[in-house]
C-alpha cells in the first residue's frame, strides 16, 4: 500500500517537520542612539537590533522572529524617530498578541527604544529595498552659550557662527544624481551613486540651525560628511564652488569634516503602495549608475 495514508516502514526515519507559518511585520521603531553602538547586531556590543531581537524572542519564542531587517543601518551615536524594520513572526503566536504587542514591548524594552507600531504586510514588503527614500535632519547650535541642555543629546554644539543663507546655497549644489564618493565610506563593488532630493537649511526661532536631507538611499557617513562640508562653506572656510570640484572626485575626501553622530536623526522612510513594493524591492537592488 501507498500513498498519504499508508504506515511508515520500521527504519523509514523521522517525519519530516513543517515550518510554521509565519506572518511579516513592519515595526516602526524610534531610539535615543547614545548608548548604543549603532543598529546592527555586534557580539558583546549594545545595539538597537540586539536588543529588539531579545524582547521579540521573549514574546514569540525561541526563533519565533527572524529576519529582522531595517530601512537604514545607523551608526552608532545616531538617533531615529522614524526607523522602519520588518520581522516574520511565527503566525499562531501573532494571533495572541495582535491587540498587545506594542504595549508589551513598552513593558520590556528599556527606555531609549520603542516600536511605535507593528503592522502585518504581505511578504513583498523589504523595509531595506522596498523604501523609496530616506530622509534625515541635523541640529546645530551656534549660539555662544552652546546646545540647550534639554537638547544636548541631539544637538551639535559649534562655536562659531554659520550663514544660513549660504550654507543653502551649497546645499542646493549637492541636490540631484551625483557620484557621492567624497563623502561615502568606500565599500568594495558598492555604487556611490545616489539621488538627492532635498537638502536645506533652516534657523529655528530658538537659534538652532536644521538640515533636512532626503535621498533614495544613503552609503555610510554620507550625510555626517555633506552636512560637514555645508558647515565649512557656513562658516567661510571654503567657497561655495569647492562643492563642484568634490563631486568631480572618485575616492573619499580627506579634507571633508565628518561631524559627531549625535546631532542626526532619521525622521522618515517613505514606501509605494503595497502592490509596488516587489517592483521597488527590484529596482533598488539594481547597482545604480550615473548613465
Amino acid at each position: 500500500m501507498s500513498g498519504p495514508g499508508a504506515p511508515r516502514e520500521e527504519g523509514a526515519g523521522p517525519v519530516p517537520s513543517v515550518a510554521p507559518k509565519r506572518v511579516r511585520l513592519r515595526l516602526d521603531v524610534a531610539y535615543d542612539g547614545t548608548d548604543f553602538s549603532g543598529w546592527a547586531a555586534q557580539p558583546g556590543r549594545r545595539t538597537v537590533a540586539g536588543v529588539l531581537l531579545t524582547e521579540l524572542e521573549r514574546l514569540f519564542g525561541d526563533g519565533g522572529a527572524t529576519g529582522l531587517t531595517v530601512a537604514g543601518r545607523t551608526d552608532a551615536g545616531v538617533h531615529a524617530s522614524g526607523q522602519v524594520a520588518h520581522v516574520d513572526v511565527v503566525a499562531d503566536r501573532w494571533d495572541k498578541l495582535a491587540d498587545d504587542l506594542v504595549r508589551r514591548l513598552a513593558g520590556l524594552l528599556p527606555p531609549d527604544v520603542r516600536v511605535r507600531a507593528a503592522t502585518p504586510v504581505p511578504d513583498t514588503f523589504d523595509a531595506r529595498f522596498s523604501a523609496l527614500s530616506r530622509r534625515y535632519v541635523y541640529r546645530v547650535a551656534d549660539t555662544p552659550w552652546g546646545a540647550p541642555p534639554i537638547r544636548a543629546r541631539d544637538t551639535l554644539a559649534w562655536p562659531r557662527h554659520l550663514g544660513v543663507d549660504l550654507m543653502n546655497d551649497a546645499a542646493g549644489r549637492l541636490v540631484g544624481l551625483h557620484n557621492y564618493a567624497a563623502f561615502c565610506r568606500r565599500k568594495e563593488n558598492a555604487t556611490t551613486v545616489r539621488s538627492v532630493h532635498r537638502f536645506d537649511w533652516r534657523r529655528d526661532p530658538d537659534g538652532i540651525v536644521v538640515a533636512t536631507i532626503a535621498a533614495d538611499a544613503f552609503c555610510q557617513s554620507m550625510v555626517r560628511s555633506l552636512v560637514g562640508a555645508i558647515i565649512a562653506v557656513g562658516e567661510g572656510r571654503h567657497p561655495v564652488t569647492w562643492l563642484a570640484e568634490l563631486l568631480r572626485r572618485t575616492e573619499r575626501a580627506s579634507d571633508v569634516f565628518v561631524v559627531p553622530p549625535h546631532g542626526l536623526n532619521l525622521v522618515e522612510v517613505a514606501y509605494p503602495t503595497q502592490e509596488h513594493y516587489a517592483d521597488r524591492a527590484g529596482e533598488t537592488r539594481n547597482r545604480r549608475d550615473l548613465e
